[in-house]
């Protein structure tokens, strides 16, 4: 029966599809990790017709550090546009490996004559653990019958890395949190989905979160509204207005526990042209809107109010420095920048001493003065890198499909690590993506189960709407793609410790020698990064030695 089974060690950019051969871990890939970092690898296997439930354990010192977890597929529909690059792993519809689903019990159900995959985390924070680990995984068939052992070994070094330099801005929507379990926006359930989700955004590497302040006006379809998710009370009185912000408060206080340094005030108006007010809520009524135009006065009465109120509390809470406010996402051409420059001129002057960020990717919004700190597009952003601002935030989504990194499903996972040694080589000063967990389908018009669907239905490529899924247990499960994403992370943290102990021509010796690493270049070897890194720990061990 043993011979039936068939077993291959993969590293962990690896992706195992149901019926193809999987790339095996080369002989020299030291899976390796520092303080707090997972150490992560794979097991695929292909279990004969007939075969049942598996059980895995793992045996070893470390065993308890360990975290097991089944490689689940998910269908895609939409994998890459046509005419895309040659740079994706997968471009038919089909169901491809993404899921990561904890399986506490050590037993996982099976697909007889494909292959799967099981994915293990190894980590610790405590300096006394870290080391050479010998562990060896065992397979077994449920009456106890043994089928594979596999050694392996990790490397946790003793290093603690500092933090990330850079802002890692990614979008939680809590309206997908509240729709998709079924409870009350706010309530004590929600709360508690919103700090797991949270700490989970962070683990994969997050620094800032969008605050709803007011329900986020982004990815909406015209004249619709989504879920009211707004964090301020706001009541109208004989004299103006009154506001609450006990909800903003404990939004804050749960970023504080889970390491979010950022915060990310809601876009003031309407996405792609700036023409109109949010959704905001007064008392139990929707007062503004998308029939209440951007320059009305109204508007401008209530941020008149509301706006210092905010900047009292968020002064009271946070480090200024920390914070931004947005105008509106993505405007583009003449008519955009006009609607936005008349939009902006709407709160101005109540935002002097903050920060002002948007996304954009034409050069003429920068050097107009519309946007004081950009957010550019990376298959734009040559141009400002050129002539570059005094602070600088790049972005990806669903229009940077060629040639550039991303992390949709159907790419291989070295385009996803990627974006750690750019953003370390180029030195922007912050990366932002929309899609935590936009469980919904295009501009938000109806609810999806990201389970079953992973293109928004059918309008991105499949992965682009959300990195994260929501478990059955109202626990976040990671993809593939969130584990990668946190790797190239915690690359750019080692980068900035090899810099302090040894410079930036060190640290860029280490990933990109020749200096020819740029944003529409990405290394998709994936020994590059695994070398890369133990070239990294070998700098930060003998600084640590000595």
């Amino acid at each position: 029966m043993t011979a039936q089974w068939t077993f291959v060690l993969c590293d962990a950019l690896a992706k195992v599809h149901p019926t193809r051969d999987p790339r095996p871990a080369a002989a020299e890939t030291r899976f390796q990790a520092f303080l707090g970092e997972p150490a992560s690898f794979q097991l695929a296997y292909r279990p004969p017709v007939g075969a049942g439930p598996l059980q895995v354990r793992v045996e070893g010192a470390a065993a308890d550090l360990v975290a097991v977890s089944s490689v689940d597929l998910v269908p895609c529909s939409l994998l890459a546009f046509p005419e895309h690059d040659d740079g994706y792993e997968f471009d038919e519809p089909g169901q491809y490996p993404d899921v990561l689903r904890p399986i506490p019990s050590g037993e996982t159900s099976v697909r007889p004559g494909e292959w799967s995959a099981l994915w293990f985390d190894v980590t610790t924070t405590d300096s006394a653990r870290a080391g050479s680990h010998d562990l060896t995984v065992v397979l077994s068939s449920p009456d106890g019958a043994e089928l594979h052992r596999q050694p392996v070994t990790v490397e946790l070094t003793r290093v603690e890395l500092p933090p990330l330099d850079i802002v890692s801005s990614h979008w939680m929507h809590l309206d997908s949190l509240a729709d998709h379990y079924g409870v009350d926006v706010f309530s004590e359930e929600h709360w508690t989905l919103v700090d797991r989700f949270m700490a989970s955004a962070a683990e994969m590497g997050a620094t800032s979160l969008l605050t709803p302040v007011w329900t986020p006006p982004l990815d909406t379809a015209v004249g619709s509204y989504r879920t009211v998710v707004q964090l301020v009370d706001i009541t109208a009185t004989d004299d103006g207005y009154r506001f609450g912000f006990d909800k903003l408060r404990r939004w804050l206080e749960l970023c504080r526990r889970n390491g979010i340094t950022g915060v990310e005030v809601a876009h003031l108006f309407t996405q792609w042209g700036a023409k109109a007010t949010p959704g905001i809520v007064v008392g139990d009524q929707r007062v503004f809107g998308w029939d209440v135009e951007a320059t009305d006065p109204q508007y401008r009465t209530l941020m008149e109010a509301l706006l210092p109120a905010l900047q009292a509390v968020l002064d009271e809470e946070w480090d200024r420095e920390h914070v931004v406010f947005h105008i509106s996402d993505e405007p583009s051409g003449e008519e955009g920048l006009a609607s936005y420059l008349a939009a902006k001129a709407v709160v101005a002057d109540l935002l002097k001493g903050w920060t002002l960020v948007d996304a954009l990717s034409e050069h003429s919004f920068w050097t107009s003065g519309a946007v004081p700190l950009p957010v550019v597009a990376t298959d734009h952003v040559e141009p400002f890198l050129a002539e570059r601002p005094e602070r600088l935030w790049v972005y990806y989504c669903v229009s940077q499909n060629k040639d550039v990194a991303n992390r949709f499903i159907g790419m291989p996972s070295a385009r996803n690590r990627a974006i750690g040694h750019q953003l370390f080589a180029s030195g922007v000063d912050g990366f932002l993506h929309w899609g935590f967990n936009f469980w919904y389908t295009q501009y938000a018009v109806k609810r999806v189960d990201p389970f079953t669907e992973t293109a928004a239905g059918g309008a991105f490529p499949s992965g682009d709407p959300f990195i994260v899924y929501p478990g059955t247990d109202g626990t976040p499960w990671p993809s593939l793609r969130h584990r990668v994403f946190a790797q190239a992370m915690w690359d750019h943290r080692a980068l900035q410790a090899v810099r302090t102990a040894h410079g930036a021509d060190v640290a860029l010796d280490l990933i990109d020698p020749d200096r020819t690493l740029r944003f529409n270049r990405p290394v998709l070897d994936p020994d590059h990064y695994y070398q890369a890194r133990q070239r990294m720990a070998a700098q930060l061990t003998l600084k640590s030695s000595t």
